[in-house]
């Protein structure tokens, strides 16, 4: 017959949970690589469906009014414009979240 053996106690079962967790701590892993990418390319594709959307526009209004190619041209050039637009202000808004997650004592980016 095996004695039986009194369970751990409270305070050895937290001290380990403590260790593991350490061990495994997210904190220390670095999100920041996998959140600016994504922002990367959440910026790209915002500026190249502007410069997309522009180019269909005028070619689409060249082809409707005999005009080639001078509404291609005018819409591609506002294309880039409203893409170039958007992606700044994703820019500031994206860091002045940082800003903001860093004075308030969150990870910083």
């Amino acid at each position: 017959m095996t004695a039986n053996k009194p369970p751990p106690s409270l305070e050895d079962l937290d001290r380990r949970l403590r260790e593991a967790r350490s061990k495994h701590d997210p904190a220390k892993a670095d999100p920041s690589r996998a959140t600016s990418i994504g922002q990367a390319l959440r910026l790209a594709t915002e500026m190249a469906s502007a410069v997309f959307v522009g180019a269909v526009m005028g070619w689409g209004l060249d082809e409707l009014l005999g005009t080639r190619p001078w509404l291609l041209l005018l819409f591609l050039a506002l294309g880039m414009a409203a893409g170039t637009l958007n992606a700044y202000r994703t820019a500031m808004r994206l860091s002045a979240a940082a800003d903001k997650t860093d004075k308030d004592g969150g990870p910083s980016a």
